[in-house]
């Protein structure tokens, strides 16, 4: 497996998250924010953070595929979420929990959460961005 997830003794272990991965490998695939955009562009779940939650992580993972790669391939992942607070962590954990279980793949990942005033567009509420490495 090129990319090895760690919590190293010293740093609290996090349930949803690894604090740092380690990475072998010979490419570094760089994803850009995926948003709540179907394969012909159209929204998905406007107004609702888990709906538009589950597509942006879909997104992810169908571009690391596009890659050549698995999501295990991911060594971090960057989540953009409009306007966030701590009540909003319930639905976006449960839309990136539905796209690992119906994409099959496990979401633990280094990660950085950044509340911020707006996206791209303004009906988005979330984008997710990714670093990989592949054998």
């Amino acid at each position: 497996m090129p990319v090895e997830l760690v919590n190293p003794p010293g740093l609290p272990t996090p349930e949803v998250y690894a604090q740092l991965s380690i990475a072998e490998g010979s490419r570094m695939v760089f994803i850009s924010g995926q948003v709540a955009r179907d394969e012909d562009g159209s929204p998905v779940g406007p107004g609702d953070l888990a709906a538009q939650a589950e597509q942006a992580y879909a997104n992810v993972h169908t571009a690391i595929t596009a890659a050549g790669g698995t999501f295990a391939d991911i060594a971090k992942l960057t989540v953009y979420v409009v306007d966030w607070e701590p009540s909003k962590m319930a639905q976006l954990g449960e839309g990136a929990s539905r796209a690992a279980e119906r994409l099959g793949f496990d979401l633990v990942r280094p990660i950085t959460l950044l509340g911020v005033a707006a996206l791209g567009e303004p009906d988005l509420l979330i984008e997710v961005e990714a670093v990989a490495v592949l054998p």
